[in-house]
């Protein structure tokens, strides 16, 4: 990245070449590449970031395929992150979901890419946020997540995603099998895929009973609060949310998030999702919840990056002799585990203050 001013401008014109090497150099840590992104910084918020979650079988890859063309058909610019299982190999991504979404590869408003979970619990990659920065500073309109699909643990796509859509599908054994701790809490807009299936309707209705009784019990549907999943508390920010959602068509009365069944292979039910999505957007900003949901990604990203940072300062051979001698001491009894890791924190703050030349 020698010349951060021409690659700047290469993104910000959208040229493909630059979007593919510069993703690639995030997606394999090149440090060089930090550069480019401080540079772009300003020019990133603009898009609205979709994150599209589910477990594995759902048809996750069809909707988005689906997604993008009811998109365009908007006249809205479209960039995909498609982040698939590693290669035990060589830490690639090895399902390519860009096969799958072919009928748009000469589209110039289009942009696909498939990265690597690298091993990443939570269904997304570190290197998705850079990713995702990009193609917004690209001048991407929507741009569009679709997850590993790892189950009830994938809930890293709210600390990302301004609207998270949730795909279901009858048939897998559990008809609830996403209305789990944690996964059931994420989404934004509920899809019920495969509804060609028998079960769709128990799906859809065992999703809207779960949602509303979570609103009975007290907690705020993630989808009109500020917080990363769903919230106890902050019903007056939830007040004001829903008279946005209400103006602009999205959800029930009273504010909970709308159920949709699709059939993801012929493109039934795509277009409603798609107005569900645009109407959360709306009413996001309308309320000024979108800002306050980007403020505590931010919050969470600052949070992870510093935990990275100083994770890393582990690495020098100085602190490794030290964990080692510290981990003796633990096994040994001569220390417990909170003497030792306040003595390795104060060690650290030392060296901190006082670097070796």
């Amino acid at each position: 990245m020698s010349d951060v001013p021409e690659t700047v401008r290469r993104i910000r014109s959208g040229d493909p070449r630059t979007l593919a090497r510069t993703i690639s150099r995030i997606d394999d840590g090149d440090p060089s590449v930090a550069q480019v992104l401080r540079a772009l910084h300003t020019h990133t918020g603009r898009a609205h970031v979709i994150g599209v979650t589910g477990p594995p079988g759902s048809g996750k890859s069809t909707l988005v395929d689906k997604f993008v063309g009811e998109f365009r058909r908007r006249g809205l610019s479209v960039g995909v992150l498609a982040v698939d299982p590693s290669s035990p190999f060589t830490g690639g991504a090895i399902l390519g979901d860009r096969i799958r979404m072919q009928s748009h590869a000469l589209d110039e408003g289009v942009y696909i890419r498939s990265l690597a979970t690298r091993g990443h619990l939570g269904g997304l990659s570190g290197a998705v946020m850079e990713a995702v920065r990009v193609l917004d500073a690209a001048g991407f309109d929507r741009i569009l997540i679709e997850t590993v699909g790892v189950g009830q643990s994938e809930v890293d796509i709210v600390r990302l995603a301004d609207t998270v859509v949730l795909v279901s599908v009858p048939g897998l054994g559990d008809d609830i099998q996403v209305l789990k701790a944690g996964i059931m809490e994420i989404g934004d807009v509920f899809v019920v895929n495969k509804s060609d299936r028998d079960g769709a309707d128990r799906v859809v209705r065992e999703i809207r009973s779960m949602l509303e009784t979570a609103l009975v019990n007290g907690v705020t549907p993630r989808a009109l609060s500020g917080a990363g999943v769903a919230d106890r508390g902050g019903h007056h920010i939830a007040s004001a949310a829903r008279e946005s959602a209400n103006a602009h068509g999205y959800g029930d009365a009273h504010g909970l998030p709308p159920v949709l069944k699709t059939t993801a292979e012929t493109g039934e039910g795509v277009m409603p999702v798609v107005d569900a999505v645009e109407a959360h957007r709306a009413a996001l900003e309308e309320s000024g919840l979108l800002r306050e949901r980007r403020l505590r990604n931010a919050a969470y990203e600052l949070r992870d990056a510093l935990g990275k940072r100083l994770l890393a300062r582990l690495d020098s051979p100085d602190a490794l002799a030290r964990l080692d001698a510290l981990a003796r001491d633990v096994v040994e009894r001569r220390r417990d585990v909170y003497d030792a890791v306040d003595a390795l924190h104060e060690a650290l703050s030392l060296e901190e203050k006082h670097p070796r030349r």
